[in-house]
């Protein structure tokens, strides 16, 4: 549930209608199909890392074991900015809609109130944490669901749809220009947004360490959470392009909405307001565990200040959660007075993590499993493995760089190549000239023990 309130946001419930008017019903649904792919294979190659080394913090230890510190270094810091830029975006996001019921109160004050909120649900402990997520989540997925079943039974005629033909599917997927209005070209644009949809999925990875008992529950959460995720974001896309024409979609605040208002639900804009809300609730409650976990395991990895190791007696990393906390909030000041600068800058470094994670993840599999194999030890021994080696990894890996490559096309989203790219070569320059010495004795000191 951690994993699937990662990823079902608002990326889900408002970007979907943009995505739709720009790729058409069938080029969407294409794009959503080609990013649950990519999220499949990659959640694979985490799983079977997850399984053998169930450690708090997994990406960044795992880059750092297989691919090397540097490179451990620089998606650690990147996996942590992409959190941070989340949860402020969200905290701004949820102000906002907090504002459509109480627009005598200043959002601020929402904000301010949210942000002690979420965080004494992570700084009490990770089941309390564990607990609220799974009750975000859990309203998440019941609404997708609900809106799938009268979807399906307003595309059968069985409920009242305003303005829908005899034919339903047809209406939708038919309309003037059919499946691809206009052209694959833009089917290439929208994967990009539609592989940040799917972003969050990972969470399985960090939450590992603070399972209890690894070699059981990752390999199921991560079946459950592949299947689900695929089902709830293609079968509510298919419901969307099924009941609303694609040069329609994109002229509201969420097709959600539009379809609920049609099928004549009373307080439908009310009831998507709450459900967006605990989506940001959700997103930021997970982006604040995650962002701790990750700064903390580099802390224990002399990658970032010692300070930031220290955990409580519930086994909380409550200094990282502060810095993480208060960064954030830096970062959502920023959002409001510097929009075009600072909160551009870090906006443009999120977009580019999280692909490279994704890729970090595959590449970190793959030579996990060649030196595996190289020590002698026998596949059979591994408890969660992934069957189709070294095809999954490679295929991630590509899919990862095509990803990359359509930033360059995107002209809302090349700013992260602009940010990202000169970010991640500071990354490397820094751990050289100031954390290499003090990892190395880390590890010399390690391998005496």
């Amino acid at each position: 549930m951690i994993s699937l309130g990662g990823a079902i946001g608002t990326g889900l419930f408002v970007s979907t209608g943009y995505l739709i008017n720009q790729a058409g019903p069938g080029g969407v649904i294409l794009s959503y199909l080609s990013g649950g792919l990519l999220m499949y294979l990659v959640m694979l190659c985490l799983a079977e890392l997850a399984v053998i080394m169930p450690v708090t913090g997994s990406f960044q230890v795992y880059a750092t074991k297989f691919i090397g510190p540097a490179t451990g270094f620089t998606i650690g810091w990147l996996y942590w900015i992409n959190w941070i830029v989340a949860v402020a975006s969200e905290w701004v996001g949820a102000g906002m809609l907090m504002n459509r019921w109480f627009p005598d109160v200043p959002a601020w004050a929402w904000i301010a109130l949210i942000i002690a909120f979420m965080f004494l649900l992570n700084a009490i402990s990770a089941s309390l944490f564990a607990e609220s997520e799974f009750w975000f989540s859990s309203i998440k997925v019941i609404t997708i669901t609900l809106f799938v079943l009268l979807g399906i039974a307003a595309i059968m005629g069985i409920i009242p749809f305003e303005g829908l033909s005899s034919a339903p599917i047809r209406s939708g997927f038919t309309h003037d220009g059919g499946l691809f209005p206009h052209g694959f070209v833009p089917v290439f644009m929208t994967m990009v947004a539609v592989n940040f949809s799917y972003q969050g999925t990972e969470l399985i990875g960090i939450a590992a360490g603070e399972s209890e008992n690894p070699e059981k529950e990752i390999p199921k959460a991560t079946r459950n959470t592949i299947w689900r995720i695929l089902f709830l974001f293609v079968a509510s896309i298919f419901i969307l392009s099924s009941l609303i024409p694609w040069n329609e979609a994109g002229l509201t605040d969420s097709p959600f909405v539009l379809v609920f208002d049609k099928m004549g639900i009373p307080f439908a804009a009310d009831i998507m307001n709450f459900v967006i809300l605990t989506a940001l609730l959700s997103a930021s409650n997970s982006g604040l565990y995650a962002s701790s976990r990750m700064l903390w395991s580099l802390s224990k990895s002399n990658m970032a200040s010692p300070y930031l190791s220290k955990l409580t007696s519930n086994g909380v990393p409550f200094r990282a959660l502060i810095v993480s906390a208060i960064v954030a909030s830096v970062a959502l000041i920023s959002s409001i007075v510097a929009p075009d600068t600072v909160f551009l800058w870090l906006s443009g470094i999120s977009g580019f993590a999280g692909i490279l994670v994704w890729m970090g993840v595959a590449l970190s599999q793959y030579l996990f499993r060649r030196r595996y194999m190289a020590e002698g030890n026998r596949l059979d021994d591994l408890k969660y493995k992934v069957k189709l080696f070294p095809l999954v990894p490679i295929l991630a890996i590509i899919l990862c760089l095509v990803a990359l490559v359509g930033l360059a096309f995107d002209k809302e989203q090349k700013i992260a190549l602009y940010y990202g790219i000169p970010f991640t070569i500071v990354c490397y320059g820094v751990y050289h000239l100031f954390y290499r010495s003090k990892h190395e004795q880390t590890v010399g000191h390690s391998e005496q023990l």
